[in-house]
């Protein structure tokens, strides 16, 4: 059976260079080290580290087994901190992923109600695939996800999925476009505009304006691309083009810019929160509450806007 500090001792090798380094990193005597390292080389059957005369390296099943073991150390040592604050302080802890333009607007005020409730969060914030297989590896206990037209979470049964809030993908143009003055915009007055784009060309929003733009028989030409909203407003002032943007993620209105909706069915990301059935019943429902009240909120405000 695998210890854990045989883990260790692969995890600072790699960090230190050598043995005698991680020896003294780790507070183990140079037979220590070896013998760990011999116990773990000799589970899997195979040479994990190479020594030399500068230091030592790991070999490719090394190089293999490291994230792994760097995995398996850093659960355990977010399971020592959570057991810890619950026995000491009677906190408890849930690991929630977030999406960039999620966290000021939805999840934060919810963060603050939590913690008055005796709730410690750890935030991993990341895109929607690094949060999937947060959930997935049970490194996150509940994650705020979201999907559009044609997309499909293909989350397992052990996550529930809790809608929160419709988040439409807006217009946003500099005033002096043709079609600033328009109530709503229809997307076909757009086929020889310049649109300012995401960065990866497979991001969600990007999929959907193909998707949209396709039904209208013409394709969206991309004058630039970045994954900064804010960038992406201040490229669109500067006249270099326009840019659909979720309105999670437009901010504070610009004076500079025009923002409309697009005419026809509406395009929006549905948000929800996935939650591991495993987490705390009272933990997860207080979660959910509060991101419901908030999600509730914010719907009213866009109403009255």
């Amino acid at each position: 059976m695998l210890d854990v500090r045989h883990l260790q001792v692969l995890r600072s090798i790699a960090q230190e260079g050598s043995l005698a380094a991680a020896g003294r990193a780790l507070h183990y005597s140079q037979p220590t080290i070896t013998h760990h390292l011999a116990s773990l080389e000799a589970h899997f059957n195979a040479q994990l580290v190479q020594r030399g005369p500068r230091g030592a390296t790991l070999t490719e099943l090394g190089e293999a087994l490291l994230p792994h073991a760097e995995a398996v150390l850093e659960r355990l040592r977010h399971a020592e901190l959570e057991v810890r604050n619950l026995a000491e302080r009677g906190m408890r802890t849930i690991h929630i992923g977030t999406f960039p333009t999620a966290g000021a607007l939805l999840l934060a005020p919810a963060v603050k109600r939590l913690h008055q409730q005796g709730v410690h969060i750890s935030l991993t914030e990341g895109e929607l695939p690094l949060l999937l297989r947060g959930l997935r590896a049970r490194e996150l206990q509940a994650a705020l996800v979201f999907s559009q037209p044609g997309d499909r979470l293909n989350l397992e049964e052990e996550v529930e999925v809790h809608p929160l809030l419709s988040d439409p993908l807006l217009l946003v143009m500099p005033p002096d476009h043709p079609c600033a003055k328009l109530d709503q915009v229809p997307l076909a007055e757009l086929r020889d505009t310049a649109w300012v784009g995401a960065a990866d060309p497979h991001d969600p929003c990007d999929r959907v304006l193909a998707w949209a733009c396709g039904q209208e028989g013409f394709e969206p030409l991309h004058a630039m691309r970045t994954d900064d909203y804010a960038v992406v407003q201040g490229l669109v002032a500067a006249g270099t083009g326009v840019a659909l943007i979720p309105r999670l993620a437009l901010g504070a209105p610009r004076p500079d810019l025009v923002v409309r909706p697009l005419a026809g069915p509406v395009l929006a990301r549905e948000i929800s929160v996935a939650v591991l059935r495993s987490t705390s019943a009272s933990a997860a429902q207080e979660l959910i509450s509060a991101l419901l009240e908030q999600a509730a909120l914010i719907t009213d405000r866009w109403a009255t806007t």
